[in-house]
């Protein structure tokens, strides 16, 4: 499983799609978001192809509540998190327990757009913008979601492909709501990515030119 960032010019400006499939990412034009409220009843993870490393599926019971702080430590600096669990419960859910299994740790931020849209993306352990969990979940949106600098939220390859992979907003970006936002980054974490940014795109032009490795991420 993938999770890529799409973008294309449209009439409005360029649209960003993050998917989680087969390929590199390539431009390509954002498909209409759905709209989908926080699950009431339990969250469900199905199995998918294509995890790069073995961990337990999280509780279909959301363990966490209210604001959760992390702290996303990375070669480039320190970036503090705020996670909604009462908004998002399964995608927090989901990156807590992937968190505390380790999974993010020695991983690098593979993707990062400095034109139109402005992101870094990170937590693909193959660092391809194809590795996930082995599993997938829905969407958790409500239609009202904006996406200016310090967004956290969800890569995805379509309505409830979501995975392992996320992107930090490091500008205000224009885009459709159809990316779960899950939380936000405090400012001087934003200030780690726009320098990380400033630097550009490595010979690639995909990855940053500085490197951001993710050496591990705490919750509490």
């Amino acid at each position: 499983m993938r999770a890529r960032l799409l973008a294309a010019a449209a009439a409005a400006g360029l649209l960003l799609t993050l998917t989680a499939c087969a390929g590199q990412t390539e431009p390509a034009a954002s498909a209409p978001a759905t709209t989908q409220t926080p699950a009431a009843s339990g969250c469900t993870y199905a199995e998918a192809a294509g995890g790069v490393r073995e961990v337990d599926a999280p509780p279909a019971e959301p363990t966490v509540s209210g604001e959760v702080s992390a702290t996303l430590q990375t070669s480039a600096g320190e970036l503090q998190l705020t996670l909604d669990a009462d908004r998002t419960p399964c995608t927090v859910g989901s990156f807590v327990s992937l968190a505390e299994q380790g999974y993010f740790d020695g991983t690098t931020c593979h993707r990062l757009t400095t034109e139109g849209i402005f992101v870094l993306q990170c937590g693909d352990p193959s660092a391809t913008g194809r590795g996930g969990p082995g599993y997938r979940y829905a969407d958790e949106l409500d239609g009202t979601e904006t996406y200016p600098a310090g967004t956290l939220a969800m890569a995805n390859a379509g309505p409830d492909t979501n995975g392992s992979q996320f992107f930090i907003v490091y500008e205000d970006t224009q885009l459709p709501a159809a990316y779960t936002v899950f939380g936000h980054v405090d400012e001087s974490g934003v200030g780690v990515v726009r320098q990380v940014a400033a630097a550009g795109l490595a010979d690639d032009g995909i990855a940053p030119a500085t490197p951001v490795d993710i050496t591990a991420v705490t919750i509490g």
